[in-house]
């Protein structure tokens, strides 16, 4: 994080999230950036869970990383579509954070992902104080760094080693190790909501898919409905045996024998 003077800026204080703008006033690129952001999301809560007992982390989606002062504000941030931070509380005295303050924070995204809509450019560059390569890995030290580009359906991912970012090289299943996580990162060619496309996802370190939640319902519709019709199977011939031992009761009393007695 770089902090200019104070004084050259007519700063008193560091500002917190809810004093820093939480746009740019810029526009989404694309119709696809959020709903790939929710699948990112929904498919990896389990496995965070599991790795945050205590429920300490928050996921960034198109919001500003703010790591340094600058007039105005917003030029000091970077904005990533999808990020993840480890060992935070989600929330900051009981507010919904607005942006994410390094200088408020201290503890850096371990995973930065950005959708690219043009040739990868912006995402690639490496001018240092602007480019936003140059950022994730000089300024912030994002342990990961992804690339993914909506037109050729292609992902490339840097691992921060000794200061630098190495391409990694993906795996025989065609996925990304990010370690960090126990997880893998890939390209997915199918159906989330209403459109059929390749969509960026997580699998597990076994190269099982991360399903999101209405995907696991999905899996388990038919088990369910079986086990509705064995319950509904159940239910009449508990009914058919009462009904049984009503009649049975009724003939005894015509008979003269009172039922509750034999």
């Amino acid at each position: 994080m770089t902090i200019a003077k104070l004084s050259e800026l007519g700063i008193t204080h560091l500002p917190d999230h809810t004093e820093l703008p939480d746009s740019d006033g810029t526009f989404v690129k694309n119709f696809q950036e959020h709903p790939q952001s929710i699948l990112l999301t929904d498919s990896v809560q389990g496995i965070l869970q599991q790795i945050h007992s205590d429920n300490q982390y928050c996921i960034g989606q198109d919001c500003g990383i703010y790591w340094r002062l600058t007039e105005p504000p917003e030029r000091g941030a970077e904005a990533p579509d999808w990020f993840y931070v480890p060992n935070v509380a989600p929330m900051l005295n009981g507010q919904f954070r607005r942006s994410y303050v390094l200088w408020q924070e201290y503890v850096a995204p371990l995973i930065v992902l950005e959708f690219a809509s043009g040739d990868g450019s912006q995402e690639r560059d490496n001018t240092p104080i602007t480019g936003k390569f140059w950022v994730y890995e000089q300024a912030i030290r994002v342990p990961f760094y992804g690339i993914y580009e909506f037109s050729k359906a292609a992902i490339e991912v840097y691992h921060l080693v000794d200061g630098r970012y190495q391409q990694l090289t993906a795996n025989e299943r065609g996925h990304y190790e990010i370690s960090l996580m126990g997880v893998e990162l890939g390209i997915w060619q199918g159906q989330y909501g209403n459109t059929k496309a390749p969509w960026l996802r997580w699998w597990d370190a076994q190269g099982n898919l991360l399903l999101t939640g209405e995907e696991k319902l999905q899996l388990l519709a038919p088990q369910l409905e079986q086990e509705q019709e064995k319950s509904q199977l159940l239910t009449s011939q508990l009914e058919q045996e009462q009904q049984k031992n009503q009649r049975l009761e009724e003939r005894l009393r015509q008979l003269g024998i009172n039922p509750d007695e034999v």
